[in-house]
């Protein structure tokens, strides 16, 4: 049965799920888009509940599921990216305690407090996971991990990582129990230069938001750390500041080993 109206019930169900972070919360499922992304979903063991497909489009291999046809004009209204591949699916999100997080010996942690903007996320998330970070923990989280836009910016590299959120008291409290140098990014003039920073231990480095950065929460917590800069500016987006960081812990890791 090829699904040709916007009335359909489950057109307007995942319609739903795309724009409304408290249905889609409710519901426990999230919409993934792309055959990337949902190959990824799927290699890490994300449970699919439903897939639809646009047989004008997709090109690749039809996944084992519940799958629906749509036409191209109802597939061009549930789907949220500009160019797309054909093939939508809906998945069960997973909750993961921070507490039951066992950390290796040498893992690297980003932190990043009350950050609002998914593209932001999603861009962290994917330089996380390229540059070899063992956790990622949201504190005071604004911004839903499954949101469609974390997804998209993340390219889908959310499904692969560790990913927690946790309250700011909780996340010192894992921090100080399992013995991680805590590096903060506040400014001020005990800040040191990020590159001399051990990543070759346990290590946290925490961020704050994307205007105000790290709440006073974070003051007396930990070594204040700052990437040097030599241009007029004195700050960098959000994602751009984890990812230089990322990189310099996977540099120190690897220099290590020679």
């Amino acid at each position: 049965m090829l699904i040709e109206s916007f009335q359909n019930e489950k057109i307007k169900n995942i319609t739903k799920l795309l724009t409304d972070n408290r249905f889609r919360k409710k519901s426990k499922v999230f919409v993934v888009e792309g055959q990337q992304e949902n190959e990824r979903a799927q290699k890490f063991d994300f449970e699919p509940v439903e897939f639809f497909i646009c047989e004008n489009i997709f090109k690749g291999k039809a996944p084992v599921g519940k799958t629906h046809y749509v036409s191209e004009k109802v597939y061009e209204k549930i789907a949220y990216r500009g160019s797309s591949e054909g093939i939508i699916g809906v998945y069960k999100t997973k909750e993961s305690e921070l507490s039951t997080f066992e950390p290796k010996e040498n893992a690297s942690i980003i932190v990043v407090e009350g950050v609002e903007k998914p593209g932001n996320l999603g861009a962290i998330l994917r330089s996380c996971e390229a540059f070899g970070i063992d956790a990622l923990i949201v504190a005071d989280a604004k911004a839903d991990f499954y949101n469609p836009n974390v997804i998209r910016s993340s390219v889908g590299c959310l499904f692969g990582m560790e990913v927690f959120q946790a309250e700011n008291t909780e996340t010192f409290e894992f921090l100080q129990k399992n013995k991680f140098n805590i590096y903060t990014t506040l400014m001020d003039e005990s800040a040191e230069d990020l590159y001399k920073r051990d990543f070759t231990q346990r290590s946290a480095v925490l961020f704050g938001t994307e205007h105000s950065g790290l709440s006073d929460f974070w003051i007396g917590k930990g070594k204040n750390t700052l990437i040097p800069m030599t241009g007029s500016i004195d700050s960098l987006n959000l994602s751009n500041a984890v990812a230089i960081t990322c990189y310099e812990s996977l540099k120190q890791k690897k220099t290590q080993k020679l």
